[in-house]
């Protein structure tokens, strides 16, 4: 007993040795592969340097039990070959899992690149994912069968599990397939300014997930793709990143409204001739609105080159009013209450 456990060792310490050399070809080989231009003999390497290394040491210790009678009675099982071929179908099991995780890695990437949206890029993500699960879970049901064991509940039980995983990822779902639509659909790019429910900012990125959004003052909404797919969005930034803005104006009462209209009408020109936020076309637009409770009330409808740029716009404009109203007597009144006594 004492020899064939000292020759059960020395296989084991053979295979150990053997797996120890074939590391060192693997390694001579993925820099061979890293000077090719393709990228077959980098993933076949890949794929197969690893689980070559675990079999060697695998297949030896199996030839040290069975070989030199080392193993109880009672453990004999471990040694048939229905565990070999088990083995087999592990490591071929890992092998292609490798494989077709690296293939879908490199090219299915490629391809990607090719295409202006990024669903594909999503699909890639997904393959990647599933790929090594379903590949495993085909392989250790052959071990199963290999085994002789029922694998009926097994099956049943996977597919209790997807329906219930399913369910719990409803939302990582939806969220998924919202991406795609987005993609698909297009509403908006990376970079335009949308507005979506009560968040208004420029879009930062879209992802698998959720969408990205910088709000004006600086701050990252996280958007989920459902909530976005299932609201209404507005595209400042699509089809023209020009806008119209709203300055509303007033002036106190005996004021001559045609040359208040006038007066407004020159400031708009000024501004756009001097500055440069406001488009010349469309044409902007001055209308007396009403009689207000103590003012004179127009408004001023003028068009921006950005969406981007509400305050400059404003601020042009207003400033303007204010200098000529100024020179030109007109008043800007305040709010005030006229009370009338009786004797």
């Amino acid at each position: 007993m004492s020899d064939n456990l000292l020759f059960a060792v020395a296989t084991i310490i053979a295979g150990l040795a053997v797996a120890g050399i074939a590391r060192m070809v693997v390694r001579w080989l993925e820099k061979f592969a890293e000077t090719t231009e393709t990228k077959w003999d980098d993933i076949i390497v890949a794929a197969i340097g690893t689980p070559v290394q675990v079999g060697i040491v695998a297949i030896s210790i199996y030839i040290a039990l069975k070989d030199f009678d080392i193993i109880p009675a009672q453990y004999a099982w471990v040694l048939s070959d229905k565990v070999l071929n088990s083995i087999y179908i592990l490591l071929g099991t890992w092998i292609a899992s490798s494989l077709l995780h690296d293939i879908i890695r490199i090219y299915g990437r490629e391809l990607a690149e090719m295409t202006e949206g990024d669903t594909d890029d999503r699909i890639i993500d997904l393959l990647e994912l599933a790929v090594r699960y379903v590949v495993w879970f085909a392989g250790i049901m052959l071990v199963f069968v290999n085994l002789e064991i029922n694998i009926t509940p097994f099956l049943a039980g996977a597919g209790i599990a997807g329906l219930a995983l399913a369910l719990a990822a409803q939302d990582l779902i939806s969220n998924f397939f919202g991406g795609a639509i987005i993609t698909v659909d297009k509403p908006f790019k990376i970079g335009d300014r949308i507005e979506v429910d009560t968040y208004y900012g420029d879009v930062m990125s879209i992802g698998t997930r959720s969408t990205r959004i910088k709000t004006i003052d600086g701050k990252i909404v996280i958007l989920p793709n459902s909530k976005i797919t299932s609201n209404s969005v507005v595209n400042f930034s699509e089809p023209d990143p020009r806008v119209r803005y709203t300055v509303p104006v007033t002036v106190a009462y005996g004021s001559d409204f045609v040359r208040v209209r006038q007066v407004l009408a020159e400031v708009v020109q000024d501004a756009i001739k001097n500055t440069e936020y406001f488009a010349a076309e469309p044409a902007p637009k001055i209308f007396f609105q009403e009689f207000g409770e103590s003012s004179l009330k127009f408004v001023i409808h003028v068009w921006a080159k950005a969406y981007n740029i509400p305050d400059e716009v404003k601020d042009a404009i207003n400033v303007r009013i204010a200098a000529r109203f100024a020179a030109e007597g007109i008043e800007i009144p305040f709010p005030q209450l006229d009370v009338h006594m009786r004797k």
